[in-house]
């Protein structure tokens, strides 16, 4: 069990629900593009969103995001205190930084009394191609070090609100350097792997270091970090959580992978259910198996479903079987079977 540090009125750790994160890449300067992109990040779920902060021009900027938006907003600075001392002061509600990278204590000082006086938690940010110089190499024990090194700074000068993040382009390494952690403090953790490709392989990878860690009870806050559009982070930060089981508010849809057996378009009617359950936000399972032979028994936890035939197919429900239907009714009977359901829990 972590602490709890509040990002805004967001509580992080602490035992609460793990929290989805995504970062904006237009130019923060430029209002327009990067308020659009806010507004498709909410849209999409994300609880947190991060800005790069660069220099004077885009902390006035950023004046107008935090009075026009009311999701927590965090600041992203490399190497300049003084652009994270201003952002405290004008109202994010986080800022992150390395403090290894900002300079010397005074600096890290300097910021610390500021978010201090304003509320403003940090997040220290480790990655692996920014350690420090005196750290030999740059695995587990190494970013854990850091971390922990930089930890022990803003205690140094009774400073608290903290929230960590130690990330890697290797899975193993960002796993391993989190375990570490996990067992040597109790700030909330922030999951990543950071630099970890496009859509199909960044998925991958943060699908297996973010899940490894939750499915152990570790990580408090996530980002999956993708090349291209930052709502793809949203979806697949979301997809991770539900497969872990830490997000049941959703219509969840098995399915057999088929084999000769199978003599109906399954994936097209696993499109279609899909597409038909998007909008379900409370726990529902729905099975949709190939065959009559073990589709209702293999599915039995699932709240309803269909198991399909050559020309008929059987919908069931809790595992029984309730009827028998032409096969190419199987979409309208499913929805139906759905919608019932649906209605029946209010």
């Amino acid at each position: 069990m972590t602490k709890t540090v509040y990002v805004k009125k967001l509580p992080i750790g602490g035992g609460n629900r793990v929290t989805i994160q995504s970062m904006t890449n237009t130019p923060t300067a430029d209002f327009d593009k990067t308020a659009d992109q806010i507004d498709r990040l909410i849209a999409a779920g994300c609880d947190i969103i991060r800005l790069a902060v660069c220099s004077d021009e885009e902390v006035e900027v950023c004046k107008r995001y935090i009075d026009r938006f009311s999701v927590p907003l965090v600041a992203d600075i490399q190497f300049d205190h003084r652009l994270a001392i201003r952002c405290s002061e004008i109202g994010f509600s986080k800022v992150r930084i390395n403090p290894g990278n900002i300079g010397s204590e005074t600096n890290v000082k300097k910021l610390v009394d500021v978010c201090k006086a304003n509320g403003t938690p940090i997040r220290i940010g480790v990655n692996g191609g920014s350690l420090e110089k005196e750290l030999s190499g740059s695995g587990a024990a190494a970013l854990s070090e850091s971390a922990l090194k930089n930890v022990a700074l803003l205690e140094k000068f009774g400073f608290y609100d903290t929230i960590i993040s130690v990330k890697s382009s290797d899975v193993r390494t960002m796993i391993e350097a989190n375990r570490i952690i996990s067992t040597k403090c109790d700030y909330p953790l922030h999951l990543g792997v950071t630099e970890s490709g496009d859509v199909e392989a960044g998925t991958i990878k943060s699908a297996i270091g973010i899940g490894a860690l939750l499915a152990e009870g570790i990580g408090d806050t996530i980002r999956v970090s993708l090349s291209g559009d930052p709502v793809n982070e949203v979806y697949a930060a979301r997809n991770i959580l539900r497969a872990v089981g830490l997000d049941k508010n959703y219509c969840e849809i098995i399915s057999c992978p088929t084999c000769s057996r199978c003599s109906y378009d399954l994936a097209g009617v696993v499109s279609e259910i899909r597409e038909f359950t998007n909008d379900i936000s409370s726990p529902l399972k729905v099975a949709i198996m190939g065959c009559v032979v073990n589709g209702p028994g293999e599915a039995k936890g699932a709240d309803c479903g269909v198991a399909g035939g050559k020309d008929k197919a059987v919908l069931f429900k809790k595992g029984e079987v309730i009827k028998t239907i032409p096969a190419s009714d199987i979409v309208t009977e499913l929805k139906k079977l759905i919608s019932d359901l649906i209605g029946d829990r209010g």
